[in-house]
């Protein structure tokens, strides 16, 4: 676990890890392999020593061993193939961006058993929902094989190490505070895990520690057992219970379960020695090392003889580390805990060749919480750069989305909702986006590819883009419109008057690449997993009557002010002019009257043109003005950045939803 998450658990070794290190370091001569973490908790000592060994990692405590599977056992990239083959890309912002969903017909349980909804206070009833959601949906995708057991134990683990950071409790879950700490009212946010790679079969189990290392051989184990009578269990309830997901009832205040089936020995001061003596005498280990702190039930000066006893050559270590202790909410006298390493060699050290050597540097890697679909089309005004500005703005639960000027459909394509209606006057893209809806993704990159070969297409070969280019004008068709943008200059949509395909060739710079290869599968798998409509027309066309409270409109104009070659009245496209902008105004109103929320893209100003009529509207009209930044960071109204104050209008309070009240005056919006 991470950040804060650390101190809070019991016993956490992330201070200790160096002097663990160095301790080692006195005794071992480089031939040493393996690495066994026996009490592992939050695995902060095994995925430190990853860099070194293979590492073995174990605990009797599920949700240990589930964050063992995802960043011990994990090496590779997880690529969630199965996820991505039915539209969802990126795991990690789906859970979180569906974690509210209103539809959510799944079971409950922890909402009633850890909210104020089942008369307890460890998280708020909104936070409980969201876990609901999330792990029925990650136990969902398990059982329909949609991902694999180490995309299973990752996502999971990211799940659960989310849950401390949103916890009311003073460090652990033996009980949860009478009132809402600031922490506990705050969004459960999955943040994903980093992974090592460091190229061995590491090993994670979930067993009794002193059965394991009878069947286990190691060169170094790391022992770090329970030090007082606090039992694991019973403190982190909470998360062992999300973890294995049996939905177990619960008594008493703390909403607790039965958990004696984990009571450890090592928390038991009458059985603690003998606990230790057994692991230490069936132990198969070159190297160990035990840490003990002076709060634990077993005194230090019998778990030295102990540890002497079983020594090779009665070889033994002890180091004294004092560091400051955890400070919980509730005051303790004690500010410090002196912890003891202990290192003994208990058979002879292997001879030979030196093969453990630290990696100065690993591969590393960790899953995307901030990615979104990106459209297989480079589209002029494509707003897929400021996604992460806009779709947190929407509205949820969404039956209809429409998206009035859908260009590349890079918005749309993200959003969820019900129904789709994609608009947009250009009826070559559109019949793109309709032959992309036909086929699936695998069928598609085929005859792409096929169309490539044919034609000798490549980055170099310009007779070949211009043979390709006079027969596609010759005879249009969706499939070669998107290999002949695939190689054209900076990959745009370019047509004269009589709607022939002109872009120029792009020479060493455009090919069918495997970038446009994996944003063109995420599209199409989401396009195929979506009820969505591509509409031809003008945004006045389209019939609007039957949209409702539940529906939401998305407006990407031609902006009045910038100049591009959708809105210059050339190439078979209509003119965006002062006409078309009050146009829009008029449907807005008419939008707001049927009670139907929409959002409207635009720029207030840009290079020292003022958009006047959108000044206007906004001045007279009750609407949330929204200022985005340009170079697509979150940004103030005074960040000017390129020259262009970029805006994202609703008829709605984007932190409540609610629709407002649409005062205005009519002619004062419109500039004659």
């Amino acid at each position: 676990m991470k950040g804060d998450v650390n101190l809070r658990f019991i016993g956490s070794k992330q201070l200790l890890v160096e002097n663990i290190e160095n301790l080692l370091s006195k005794h071992t001569n480089g031939s040493e392999e393996t690495f066994l973490d026996l009490f592992a908790g939050t695995n902060i000592v095994g995925n430190y020593f990853k860099k070194d060994f293979t590492v073995y990692s174990n605990d009797l405590l599920y949700f240990s061993y589930v964050n063992a599977r995802a960043i011990i056992e994990n090496n590779k990239e997880l690529s969630f193939d199965g996820l991505q083959h039915n539209g969802i890309v990126d795991p990690i912002l789906y859970l979180q961006k569906n974690a509210d969903r209103m539809d959510f017909t799944g079971s409950h349980y922890y909402e009633e058993a850890y909210t104020p909804t089942g008369d307890s206070m460890y998280l708020t009833v909104e936070n409980g929902k969201r876990i609901d959601y999330i792990r029925e949906t990650i136990e969902l995708w398990k059982n329909k094989m949609w991902i694999t057991e180490g995309e299973y134990f990752y996502l999971l683990s990211s799940l659960i190490e989310a849950i401390p950071f949103v916890s009311n409790i003073t460090g652990t879950y033996g009980a949860y505070l009478k009132h809402w700490d600031k922490r506990a009212l705050k969004d459960l946010e999955l943040i994903p895990l980093e992974v090592k790679d460091n190229k061995k079969e590491n090993k994670a189990f979930n067993e009794d520690a002193n059965e394991l290392i009878k069947r286990l051989d190691v060169d170094i184990a790391y022992i770090d057992t329970p030090y007082n009578n606090r039992q694991y269990a019973s403190n982190y309830h909470l998360l062992e219970n999300v973890a294995r997901n049996d939905k177990p009832s619960l008594s008493g205040k703390t909403k607790i379960f039965d958990w004696s089936n984990l009571r450890s020995d090592y928390a038991m001061k009458r059985k603690a020695l003998n606990a230790m003596d057994d692991l230490i005498s069936n132990i198969s280990a070159t190297h160990i090392v035990l840490s003990y702190n002076d709060e634990g039930i077993i005194p230090i000066n019998e778990l030295t003889n102990l540890m002497k006893r079983y020594s090779f050559k009665g070889v033994i270590d002890i180091e004294h580390i004092d560091y400051r202790k955890y400070k919980s909410k509730i005051p303790s006298n004690r500010d410090k805990l002196s912890e003891t390493l202990i290192y003994i060699q208990k058979k002879p050290i292997k001879k030979g060749k030196v093969i453990a050597a630290t990696l100065k540097t690993m591969d590393k890697w960790k899953a995307n919480n901030n990615s979104y679909i990106k459209s297989p089309l480079n589209y002029i005004g494509g707003k897929y750069k400021l996604l992460k500005q806009i779709i947190p703005l929407f509205p949820k639960n969404i039956d209809t989305f429409v998206d009035l000027f859908s260009g590349g459909a890079n918005v749309g394509i993200n959003v969820d909702a019900k129904r789709y209606v994609f608009n947009d006057m250009n009826d070559r893209i559109n019949e793109m986006f309709r032959y992309f809806a036909t086929k699936k993704p695998d069928e598609l990159v085929e005859r792409i590819k096929t169309r490539i070969n044919e034609y000798g297409l490549s980055k170099t070969n310009e007779e070949a883009y211009l043979k390709f280019r006079s027969d596609y004008n010759n005879s249009p068709n969706p499939l070669d419109l998107y290999v002949l943008v695939s190689y054209s200059y900076n990959y745009q949509f370019r047509f004269n008057n009589s709607m022939e395909f002109n872009n120029p060739f792009g020479r060493n710079r455009s090919q069918f690449s495997e970038n446009m290869e994996r944003n063109l599968r995420s599209f199409v798998s989401k396009l195929d997993n979506i009820d969505a409509t591509f509409v031809d027309g003008l945004f006045t066309d389209l019939e609007i009557s039957n949209l409702t409270e539940n529906d939401f409109v998305y407006l990407d104009p031609p902006y009045l002010i910038t100049t591009g070659n959708y809105n210059d009245g050339n190439r078979g496209f209509v003119n965006w002019n002062e006409e078309q902008e009050n146009a829009m105004y008029d449907l807005l109103r008419k939008l707001t009257g049927q009670g139907v929320r929409w959002a409207l893209s635009n720029v207030i100003e840009h290079k020292g043109r003022s958009n006047e009529y959108l000044k206007s509207f906004i001045k007279n009209s009750n609407v949330d003005v929204n200022y985005l930044d340009y170079n697509y960071d979150n940004s103030s109204h005074n960040t000017v950045g390129s020259g262009s104050i970029e805006v994202l209008v609703t008829n709605y309070d984007t932190n409540t939803f609610q629709l407002k009240n649409m005062e205005y005056d009519y002619y004062e919006t419109q500039i004659r």
